[in-house]
């Protein structure tokens, strides 16, 4: 054999070889569960979530109750998850991959509720079902639930001038809402500014947290730079992740006013026995996330929703939207018992760490 045609021979071999074990490798892969396995499964329900930094519910309620309440409604179903962890590019991403999979129902709390209708009329397009979670995103959705969020917005203006008691009238107050790109913050604003407006002085300073406790901190800075000390008298805020910076940064400052939040999250409830957070507000996580999970197996079934789904809303690009709404609570230091403990959404025993004993004695929880 020539030395030529010995070099073909042997690049032959090897190139055989390298497919091979690529081709080997692309089986094991598949083998340890790349999310390609899934496609085309028409058991398989998209749920994809904003974030996990400004609130902890979502990973700690709404993604386990669904999950739960799928399984407990179609034994075979499987919900295949994604959090965009604060991010609209993320979430499109995750959004596109569950289409390249074959998915035929998602689950959608849009990271930016704005950014959504192209995505959801591709979904449609392709005969898959978007259900709007929390967030009524844009586009062509099929069904959609949350609460009243105008409502919340009112319970938090309420709660707040209950906070205040006799000095509301002559109350100056900063607001740091919600992101601008977030529908919901926009009702709870309008909400709370329904309450408010003509029962306190001023709203002084009002600016957009962004939902970023990062950005909120440097926003409340930033008033107390502007008014001083003693220049604002309570502080909304449109959420709870928010609120703990806000109180960082006024304890810091030497500020003591009451300051609201939303979301009931543990560390919240803990504030509110202490005393450095005056409310919250609760939605009943469980009844949300299941609502969202009753509708996502109806329409996989191809079941009519509307027995679920009793109400309806219009967005700025559908109309007559298939609506479940649930009701807020405000929960204050008077209150914890009667709500997020009734519910069992916590414990004492989660409330009542070592740091928090004292407080919860003089509260009456035990």
């Amino acid at each position: 054999m020539n030395a030529a045609l010995r070099r073909a021979l042997v690049s032959a071999v090897g190139l055989v070889l390298t497919l091979s074990m690529a081709t080997a490798c692309g089986k094991a892969a598949g083998a340890k569960g790349d999310s390609s396995s899934a496609a085309g499964d028409p058991n398989a329900i998209g749920l994809l979530l904003p974030e996990n930094a400004s609130s902890v519910r979502y990973e700690s309620f709404d993604r386990p109750y669904i999950e739960a309440k799928v399984k407990a409604l179609c034994a075979q179903c499987k919900v295949l998850y994604n959090n965009a962890e604060g991010s609209a590019a993320k979430q499109k991403q995750q959004f596109d991959t569950l289409l390249a999979q074959g998915v035929k129902v998602i689950v959608l709390d849009p990271y930016n509720a704005k950014s959504t209708q192209d995505w959801v009329q591709e979904a449609a397009a392709k005969g898959v079902k978007v259900i709007a979670y929390d967030r009524l995103a844009a586009g062509p959705v099929a069904a959609y639930t949350s609460f009243d969020n105008e409502k919340v917005g009112e319970l938090q203006g309420r709660a707040l001038l209950d906070a205040l008691g006799a000095q509301a009238a002559d109350a100056d107050i900063v607001m740091i809402d919600g992101d601008d790109a977030d529908p919901n913050a926009a009702d709870f604003k309008t909400g709370a500014h329904k309450v408010l407006d003509g029962k306190v002085k001023k709203v002084v300073y009002e600016q957009s947290g962004q939902w970023d406790p990062v950005v909120a901190g440097q926003k409340i800075s930033a008033a107390v730079t502007e008014f001083g000390k003693n220049g604002f008298q309570a502080v909304y805020s449109a959420n709870d992740g928010m609120a703990a910076a806000i109180i960082t940064q006024l304890k810091g400052a030497g500020i003591k006013v009451p300051v609201g939040g939303q979301d009931a999250s543990l560390d919240a409830i803990q504030r509110i026995v202490a005393g450095d957070q005056a409310y919250t507000i609760y939605k009943a996580y469980r009844p949300q996330a299941e609502a969202a999970a009753e509708l996502a197996v109806a329409l996989l079934q191809g079941k009519d929703v509307k027995t679920i789904a009793t109400a309806s809303v219009d967005s700025a690009t559908a109309k007559n939207i298939p609506t479940k709404l649930l009701d807020a609570k405000i929960v204050t230091k008077d209150t914890i018992a009667s709500t997020v403990l009734a519910d069992g959404t916590y414990k004492v025993s989660d409330i009542c760490t070592a740091d928090y004993a004292a407080a919860c004695a003089a509260a009456g929880l035990k």
